[in-house]
């Protein structure tokens, strides 16, 4: 599995490409942030990100892409950007059939370094020793979209068991009802009639 982590943002915009191996393996294929100015008009700065991410898209053919999920922030505006910014690049994906997967960040922090409300510094320490990287990834939001493809390598099975899990025990629970409901109806036929139910 190829994933494509993004790390949102305006000013500056992760951009990742793990690739999963045997077990809990991954291997950092590529790495970049995206730059924009802040004085640049939001519409220009959306249209870089977009066409960088059209651009990983086209070129590394991602199997899923892995998106953080805005969750909260103290800062409506910087959410906004975010939220924009990660919306773009959805969009991107979407558009050529690659199915994207939201994480929230205390989901990756938890799946990278065992704790969710890790900091920068060992989300960065984590990843590095994770990929045996000889350095660590710099700006830190390369080191986010390389966490968010980690991720997602580690979590996409777990996530796949749990949906097949969740359609075996709805498609049992179809069928119970639906001889529940057989039966049922025999009783009320064997009411009417006089016969024994069988």
């Amino acid at each position: 599995m190829r994933v494509m982590g993004v790390d949102p943002g305006l000013t500056r915009c992760g951009l990742s490409l793990v690739e999963s191996g045997a077990g809990r393996a991954v291997t950092a294929l590529d790495v970049d942030v995206v730059r924009t100015p802040a004085d640049m008009d939001l519409a220009q700065r959306l249209l870089l990100i977009a066409e960088s991410a059209e651009y990983w898209l086209d070129t590394h053919r991602p199997t899923v892409v892995a998106v953080e999920r805005v969750f909260s922030q103290n800062n409506v505006r910087t959410a906004m950007g975010t939220a924009q910014a990660g919306g773009v690049i959805a969009l991107a994906a979407a558009r050529r059939g690659i199915p994207v997967a939201f994480h929230t960040p205390s989901e990756v922090k938890a799946a990278v370094t065992g704790n969710g409300t890790a900091d920068k510094a060992q989300v960065t320490a984590m990843v590095t020793r994770i990929l045996g990287m000889q350095q660590a990834p710099r700006p830190a939001d390369a080191a986010d979209a390389l966490a968010l493809a980690i991720c997602h390598c580690w979590r996409a099975p777990m996530m796949a068991r749990m949906a097949a899990a969740e359609a075996q025990a709805a498609a049992a629970k179809a069928a119970y009802e639906k001889k529940l409901k057989q039966q049922r109806a025999a009783v009320r036929a064997a009411a009417r009639t006089g016969a024994q139910p069988r």
